[in-house]
């Protein structure tokens, strides 16, 4: 058992991401119409309460808006922070758990820079899909369309697990507004998912098994570490219990996509992560990204930014610090 309750706190946050990736496994078996949506009001209510609940361990944002796009409506999150000359950034959490995931890194995040955090269309949060999304063109479409709204010209995206993905897509497919891009432990992106993985995550995917069938998995996602409710984990619980998304499986970013990115990309890489292989990931990131910036966190399970705040914080701050100006 842990014994820091703060540490044990981080570590279970960044598990419901991790418990919420399951879901993109079984995408590919789910029609990509209609649009995502909450199962029943209760279920709605149920989560809405959770969200809330876990929003409480964030700093008050200065701004919050409700972006029209083409796809739906996405909710935005703006908190102020230091004034270094910088790019805002962009946090693209991973699947199901929303911008709530952040709140053990917004502290050291907001002493680099000013701060978007977004909930995913299509995905549980308080984002709203009206549009089926149907391709990654229409994935990076929204994101496109929501930066656009926003009123800085260009932007740091940070992305964690199916974020880091998101990130990278619209890199490829919509590069204008993007400054740098981060990613943290992306999946589908340096490496495939391996099968093992998808075969463990299939009984988490089905709403009506119990809770601890999801929370073996999440267990098994982060080394092994275990998995207690606090308020994100129980948010992350109620979204994948009664939200219903429709979405296509993300396609994996080649190497040739990687090597053509116009901007500076940092890849943080865990090197006890199971959502690939850590060696061939790294591997990958160094030979294709263009600034060969790679930072290889050998101890770290997929759980990265729960685990290690302060010194993503650290990698990040020097890395925008030569490219996010």
């Amino acid at each position: 058992m842990t014994k820091n309750p703060r540490r044990r706190r981080r570590l279970l946050i960044a598990l419901g991401v991790v418990g919420g990736l399951v879901v993109s496994t079984a995408l590919a078996l789910r029609t990509p119409s209609p649009v995502g949506h909450w199962n029943s009001a209760a279920g709605y209510d149920d989560y809405r309460a959770k969200y809330e609940a876990a929003m409480r361990d964030l700093p008050t944002p200065s701004a919050v808006r409700d972006v029209r796009t083409e796809y739906g409506v996405v909710r935005v999150y703006r908190y102020s922070g230091a004034k270094n000359g910088l790019h805002p950034l962009v946090l693209l959490p991973g699947t199901s758990s929303g911008t709530p995931v952040w709140a053990d890194n917004l502290k050291s995040l907001l002493a680099i820079g000013d701060v978007y955090a977004l909930d995913l269309l299509g995905e549980p949060g308080m984002s709203v899909q009206s549009k089926p999304i149907t391709s990654d063109e229409d994935k990076a479409a929204w994101l496109d369309q929501t930066l656009a709204a926003l009123p800085e010209q260009r932007f740091n995206l940070l992305g964690l697990s199916i974020g880091g993905w998101t990130a990278m897509n619209l890199a490829v497919r919509r590069p204008d507004r993007i400054a740098t891009v981060t990613t943290l432990d992306a999946v589908f992106v340096y490496d495939g998912l391996p099968l093992e993985v998808v075969i463990r995550s299939l009984p988490a995917t089905v709403k009506w098994l119990p809770r601890s069938w999801r929370d073996s998995f999440n267990s098994y996602t982060a080394g092994g570490k275990p998995v207690e409710h606090v308020p994100i984990a129980d948010m992350i619980e109620a979204g994948m219990k009664n939200y219903t998304m429709r979405q296509p499986q993300p396609q994996r970013i080649t190497e040739q996509q990687l090597t053509a990115l116009p901007m500076p990309v940092l890849a943080i890489i865990a090197g006890r992560s199971v959502m690939h292989d850590p060696p061939t990931a790294r591997s990958t990131a160094e030979r294709a990204l263009r600034t060969k910036t790679v930072a290889f966190y050998p101890d770290a399970s997929h759980a990265i930014n729960g685990e290690y705040p302060d010194r993503i914080a650290s990698d990040l701050r020097t890395f925008l610090t030569a490219y996010g100006r």
